[in-house]
């Protein structure tokens, strides 16, 4: 049974969606193709008439969580935005919460260690990224350096206090 069009891509994007935010959560290794597709409220099955492959799965999840972030840092392209933003990607909750959070810190690690493909998806959303930063390009790479750095390292600690003190850190060098 064929669905119409505008039905097809909106469970498409629903695949997508969950599957980043999934991914983000626990990684790629330790997700399924059952749970993604159950979490976008669709069968097992439906799986293939969207995706070829897991691998293909991922590297539209990475695509599309690097566009979520993308919109984020749009929005507070303003110099109070700017500010605002960092204080809130350099936060205890955004720590806490990698599903809702960015994809570069969640996954790069893994993207580091993966194929050509994702890594040209992760790296795209970057790219795409940086002018929207704003400023003078290698202001705007450090910014996202240090940002994604601070909260991958607070992430790794076990010590809650270490973890708060590298994102306090973090926020008040880069002003």
């Amino acid at each position: 049974m064929r669905y119409p069009a505008k039905e097809t891509a909106a469970k498409h994007d629903r695949i997508k969606k969950e599957a980043s935010r999934l991914f983000r959560e626990r990684g790629f290794e330790n997700v399924t193709v059952g749970e993604v597709m159950k979490a976008a409220g669709l069968t097992h099955g439906a799986f293939y008439a969207h995706f070829a492959s897991k691998q293909e799965l991922q590297e539209a999840a990475v695509a599309y969580g690097q566009a979520v972030s993308l919109g984020r840092v749009q929005r507070c392209n303003t110099k109070k935005g700017k500010k605002s933003y960092a204080e809130q990607y350099l936060s205890p909750w955004h720590r806490d919460n990698p599903g809702d959070g960015c994809t570069m810190a969640a996954l790069a690690q893994e993207v580091a260690r993966s194929t050509p493909e994702l890594k040209a998806a992760f790296e795209q959303g970057f790219r795409e990224i940086l002018p929207a930063i704003g400023g003078e390009r290698k202001e705007a790479i450090f910014q996202a350096a240090a940002m994604l750095g601070g909260v991958v390292l607070a992430r790794a600690v076990q010590d809650p206090r270490l973890s708060d003190e590298i994102l306090e850190s973090v926020r008040q060098k880069l002003g």
